[in-house]
């Protein structure tokens, strides 16, 4: 792979990789744009098949945070890092304090978080060796576990999407199906129950689905049939890449809003799923809670003011919907991305005065 050709086509400043073999770290670590501030974005531990796969998620991710941060309207830039190790069997605290050695190396450029794989108590390690990191515990003065601020931005962000697509903001007696219970899943779920809403989920760990399911009181189909069930709403809580060929036949919602990132696979699935009539939330505006709970930590965190920010996932959702419905060329996620861009092209030129 031409690794300057994909930061090239991808317009990122810096890739940096990380090795301390001691450690058993090999760690990628992505600085998309730092326009608008420091390089924010949580660290992923995942066992990729080959360093090209963990490199291509590093890049997407990292691009996708510059977005999120500019259309949330944080003084943020967009950075990511992978470290390829299974978290079941590979995580343990030299590793961890390995990586937050790296992050120190960059002085504040890229500041990292938790994402898939890794948790709070983790980032206590990489704590020890970098101040550069948030998404700590209450107890060392951080945020805590983000999920339920994510969960509560992508609630408001389903509302905005039922209210464009359907006219209503109330959520009773919609059907929504929900893909994945991880800990942002189970929380939206919550929301929703209490919210009046008909909700079908899945999980690929078969205990905790049903755990959750008799919990909340939701039917739990197969991980593999959540494509095929009928519904108003369908929520990608997951992994991402969920929207492509194969699945966008099977769908049957007539709205996409979830929390999980990079949700279709590639740019032109957008515009299949306009052609269907499948009206869709931009993962990186739905899903900012995570990061504006977070970004609330810099500067010391007020659990209620990371809230009120999320609140206006719901006004940023409504703006993009406007923007794709004024324009034909416009995807919702052309829309999101344009909004995103044209912020950071306004802050480039004043800085450039």
């Amino acid at each position: 792979m031409q690794i300057f050709e994909q930061m090239m086509r991808r317009s990122h400043e810096q890739v940096v990789y990380c090795n301390e073999e001691s450690a058993g770290l090999r760690a990628i670590i992505a600085i998309h744009d730092t326009t608008l501030g420091p390089a924010l974005g949580g660290v992923r531990m995942y066992p990729y098949a080959t360093e090209e796969d963990a490199l291509l998620d590093v890049l997407r991710l990292s691009k996708g945070m510059t977005y999120k941060a500019s259309v949330a309207g944080l003084n943020l830039g967009g950075g990511k890092a992978v470290i390829i190790a299974d978290p079941r069997k590979d995580k343990n605290e030299v590793l961890l304090r390995a990586f937050g050695r790296f992050v120190e190396t960059l002085g504040g450029r890229y500041i990292t978080a938790e994402d898939v794989g890794t948790n709070v108590a983790d980032m206590e390690y990489v704590l020890a060796e970098t101040s550069h990191v948030v998404g700590i515990s209450v107890t060392q003065g951080g945020s805590g576990d983000p999920s339920p601020v994510t969960a509560y931005g992508v609630w408001k962000g389903i509302q905005a999407t039922a209210h464009a697509k359907f006219g209503r903001d109330d959520l009773e007696g919609l059907r929504i199906a929900i893909q994945g219970l991880g800990k942002v899943g189970y929380h939206l779920a919550r929301h929703l129950v209490q919210s009046g809403a008909q909700v079908t989920a899945c999980d690929i760990d078969a205990a905790r689905a049903k755990a959750v399911g008799e919990e909340l009181g939701i039917e739990i189909v197969a991980p593999e049939t959540i494509f095929d069930v009928p519904c108003d709403i369908f929520s990608p809580c997951a992994m991402g890449g969920v929207i492509n060929d194969e699945t966008l036949e099977r769908l049957q919602c007539a709205a996409i809003a979830g929390a999980a990132n990079n949700q279709i696979a590639e740019e032109r699935h957008g515009r299949l799923l306009e052609e269907k009539g499948i009206l869709y939330a931009p993962d990186f505006v739905i899903n900012a809670g995570g990061l504006i709970n977070v970004y609330c930590e810099m500067d010391g965190y007020n659990r209620d003011r990371a809230l009120r920010m999320c609140d206006t996932i719901y006004d940023k959702l409504l703006e993009v919907f406007r923007i794709a419905a004024s324009d034909d060329a416009l995807t919702t996620h052309d829309a999101a991305q344009l909004a995103a861009r044209r912020r950071i092209e306004a802050v480039r030129r004043l800085r450039s005065l």
